[in-house]
């Protein structure tokens, strides 16, 4: 994964930040949220995108052209309104996203695993 990133040209050169630095700042902002147990192990998913299912360990960060796409698994507390929790988390991981790396185009799809009693 460290492989892939996003660039911005600049008058001085070119900036290129990878997709492990995103989900390093989405991770952050997700564990540090109110409600969130922790990072689901794993969960998978129909990726509309490709019509493949796809499984993720907590944060998966990918680009498509000049957009940040990022997808959460996060196990919820046992108690908290879920929609809520998964509203916060997805306002926080964009707020760090759009915060930390200047890119405003973002989308973060947010994976309700389980409760954590």
């Amino acid at each position: 994964m460290a492989d892939l990133y996003i660039s911005r040209k600049m008058d001085k050169g070119t900036i290129n930040i990878s997709e492990d630095v995103v989900a390093s700042l989405v991770r952050s902002a997700v564990v540090e949220t109110e409600g969130v147990a922790e990072l689901a192990n794993a969960v998978s998913f129909d990726d509309a995108e490709t019509g493949t299912k796809k499984s993720i360990r907590g944060v998966k960060v990918r680009f498509k052209e000049e957009v940040i796409l990022a997808d959460v698994a996060i196990t919820v507390k046992y108690g908290g309104n879920i929609l809520d929790v998964a509203k916060k988390v997805q306002e926080n991981a964009l707020a760090a996203i759009q915060t930390s790396t200047g890119f405003e185009d973002a989308s973060v799809n947010v994976h309700v695993a389980g409760v954590a009693f």
